[in-house]
Order: structure tokens, then sequence, then C-alpha cells
């Protein structure tokens, strides 16, 4: 055989190939899923952050602020009709557009109706119409999710799931952006009915998108539509399709040999992500960073840092084995703590204080384009919206425990031995990545282009 076929490429090809895997994102179908990005990421800080401005400014107790958070609960229970979107075509839509465009479109529509009618509230007067107006908008939203993320593990080829990754990381992250800090610059000079029907508004990206985009070619085993050709189902028959849909996402994923590897995964990573993320606003607070100084290099710089680094990870997943990134990603999440570690000891410092919220979220825009580039692989299926689904509640649960554990654990120690734990609290993930490495390479060696 010809040893030149072992050679390694030149640098000159090296970075030819990767121009042509960054060129992908021009691709109409990654553009397309980098606008769903948006539109997923869109919703959410309108029922969070910006929703509780708004209740603060219509004059809200704190603690009725703090139980709005359970509003968000869809999100995290979304894999419970999740089976429903993956078994039955939506009534009408699903016969004219396809299956996946038809659940995509119709969570769009109703989340547009959502938004409005949240807008149209009066919090000061009758704060449960805007409780659940903004349940509303959870549902509605972690239903559009589902069939987004289930639509993108299905449409991409194998090459593609971590550009598609990284394409819908920047699209969420644009989507919170405008809803985030977009919102609150509208919500100085125009009503806040106003503000949520301009987001309204900006969900006609998704709408558009989805309208134009290809049904999936996969074949399901579904039901025509809600209603069998002879009678409308019974709420009961509902009901028990949803639990034999619930019941059959964990039987298949029971029967994988690798489970054991995947829940750890999870469970690592949302472990490291959540004692970083999850106390970086209050640990600059109390080194003496102002909340501007904060703005321009948390927020601002640190968004720019976010996408830079879900892009990069897209790349790649293109040119790499998955492993390898998730190894890097892990070892990252790892650095950033040492960062801040130091960060607690140099104290008020700005110029290291870019260098720490860089690579902080350089590395967590990274690890979240290949976590949901890892659990897109493994949910390539026809019931990939309810694997999909079941796999991200579970990281949600996960983050929402550690983060009260992350905020017992800065009380009751300084910043620095904070940091330190959480540099090894990173580790664990490190190892198993590392050393579970047949579970990883097992998932077709990789993302890497067959040539």
């Amino acid at each position: 055989m010809d040893s030149r076929s072992f050679k390694r490429p030149s640098p000159g090809n090296q970075s030819k190939t990767w121009l042509r895997s960054a060129a992908l994102y021009r691709e109409p179908r990654i553009l397309g899923i980098l606008f769903l990005g948006f539109a997923s990421g869109l919703p959410f800080l309108l029922t969070l952050a910006t929703l509780h401005v708004w209740l603060t400014e219509a004059g809200v107790n704190k603690t009725t602020i703090g139980l709005f958070a359970l509003v968000t609960l869809p999100y995290s229970l979304k894999f419970i009709w999740a089976p429903l979107i993956d078994q039955f075509k939506v009534p009408v839509l699903g016969r004219l557009l396809g299956h996946r465009k038809g659940w995509m479109i119709a969570s769009q529509l109703m989340l547009i109706l959502a938004l409005i009618l949240l807008g149209n509230t009066h919090p000061d007067q009758n704060i449960m119409g805007t409780a659940i107006a903004a349940l509303g908008v959870s549902f509605f939203s972690a239903t559009q999710d589902i069939c987004v993320e289930a639509y993108r593990v299905e449409r991409l080829e194998q090459n593609e799931i971590g550009l598609g990754a990284g394409a819908s990381n920047l699209g969420y992250r644009l989507g919170m952006w405008v809803s985030g800090a977009g919102a609150l610059y509208l919500a100085s000079s125009f009503s806040w009915a106003a503000v949520y029907g301009f987001m309204a508004a900006c969900m006609l990206v998704g709408l558009v998108t989805a309208l134009l985009s290809h049904e999936p070619d996969i074949e399901r085993t579904v039901e025509n539509t809600l209603a069998t050709t002879q009678k409308r189902r019974s709420l009961f028959e509902i009901l028990r399709a949803l639990f034999r849909g619930v019941k059959r996402t964990i039987v298949h994923l029971k029967g994988r040999d690798d489970l054991g590897v995947l829940l750890a995964y999870i469970i690592l990573f949302k472990l490291a992500d959540t004692a970083l993320n999850v106390m970086a606003v209050p640990f600059m607070l109390e080194i003496g960073f102002t909340k501007i100084e904060i703005a321009h290099v948390g927020k601002s710089f640190g968004i720019g840092a976010m996408i830079v680094g879900g892009l990069i990870a897209g790349v790649l997943l293109s040119q790499r084995p998955l492993r390898q990134t998730l190894l890097l990603c892990a070892l990252l999440q790892l650095t950033s703590a040492v960062f801040f570690f130091v960060q607690s000891k140099v104290g008020h410092n700005i110029y290291f204080l870019f260098a720490t919220i860089g690579l902080d979220n350089l590395s967590n825009g990274m690890g979240f384009a290949a976590f949901i580039t890892y659990l897109s692989v493994i949910c390539r299926s026809e019931h990939a919206g309810a694997h999909f689904a079941f796999l991200t509640s579970i990281a949600s649960f996960a983050r929402v425990i550690f983060s009260y554990f992350s905020g017992l654990a800065a009380d009751h120690m300084i910043w620095s031995d904070y940091y330190i734990i959480t540099a090894l609290v990173c580790l664990p993930n490190c190892f198993l990545i590392y050393f579970a490495a047949n579970a990883f390479q097992r998932l077709r060696q990789g993302l890497l282009k067959k040539t």
C-alpha cells in the first residue's frame, strides 16, 4: 500500500478543510436550523428575566415573582407529551405539510397567540391571568422545542450533526439576546403590550423557516391524525398513548449497553456547567465589579465568546471524532474553573476578567454544541422527539438541583475554595470521557464525513 495514504494533511490542506467545513454554515439546511434555533431561544426569557422586570415595575412582591419560576416547568416536563408528537400527526397541518412541519407550525402559531395574550395582561390588576398566560407561553415554547430538536435530528446527515448543533446554538443565543436585552431596550420607550407584540412578530422568522423547510425523509409508524377515521379519540386513549410512548422511550434507553455512561455524562456535564455558571454574577459583584462592567464583559463580550465557541465546536465536530471534541470541552470546563480561582485571588482586574469570562463562555458555547450533538447521535430514530425531550429533561432537573447546592456551597465557602471544589467537580467528566472510550467511539466513530 502507498505510504503516502498515511501522511497527515499539510497545514495548507488543513486550512482548506476547515474553510470548507465553515462554509457549510451557508448551506440552506444549516441556515434553516439556525433560524429555528432563534425561534426556540426567543420565548425563553419572556417568561423569566424579562417578565420579572415587568412584574417588578408593576409592583408585584418578590415572593410572587419567585413563584413565577414555576411557569417554566413545561421545559422540564416536556418529555411527558413528546411521545404524542412522535406518534400522531397534528390534524389538517400534518396532512398538508408533513408530520414534523405540521407540529412545528402548529406550536409556533399557538406560541404567537400566547405571547400576544401575555403582553395584554395586567399583572398589577390580575396576577393570576398573567401567570396563566406565561404558563401557556412556556408550554407552547417547550412543545416547539420538541419539534425543532426532533426535526434537526432527522433532517441532518450524519456529518452535519455537529454543524447543526453549532448553528442551533448560535440561533438560540441570538433569540435570547433579542428577548432579553432587546426587549428591555424596547420597554424603555414602548408599553409591555407593544414589546410582547414585537416578540410575537419575531416568531415569524421560525414560522417562515418551517414553511420553507423540507419534511425529513424518514419512515415512521404513526397514526394519521389525533382523530381516527371513524371517531375522535377519547381523552383516556390519548393518555394511554402518552403512557405507552414514555414507557417505550424508557425501554429503548434501558436497552442500550452504554446507558450508564450516557446518564453519567449528562449528570457530570450539568454538574460542572452549573457550578461554573450559576454563581458567576454573584462572584463578580462580591469581588468589586460594577453592574456596568458585568454587562459589558459578562454579557456582551461573553455572549459573543459563547457564539464563537458554538461555531468552532460545529466545525470541530465535522472534522474530528465526537469523543475528542467532548474531551476537549471537558478540559476547557476544568481550565475555566482554574481561571475563576485565579480571578478570586487577583480580585478586581478588568483585563483578567476578559480572559476569565472569555474562556468560560467559549467553553460553554463549545460544550453546549457538543452536548447537543452527543444526544442527537443517540436519538436518531423515528421517536427522536420523545428520546431527546427525555434526556434534556434529565439535564434540566439536574441543573435545578445542582443550582441549589451550588448556592449552598457558595454561602459557606470563600470564593477561592468554591472554585477549587468546582475544578475538582470538573474532573470526573474528563475521566469518564477518557476511560469510557469505547462507549463514545461506538457512535459511528465520530461525525467524520466519509470521503
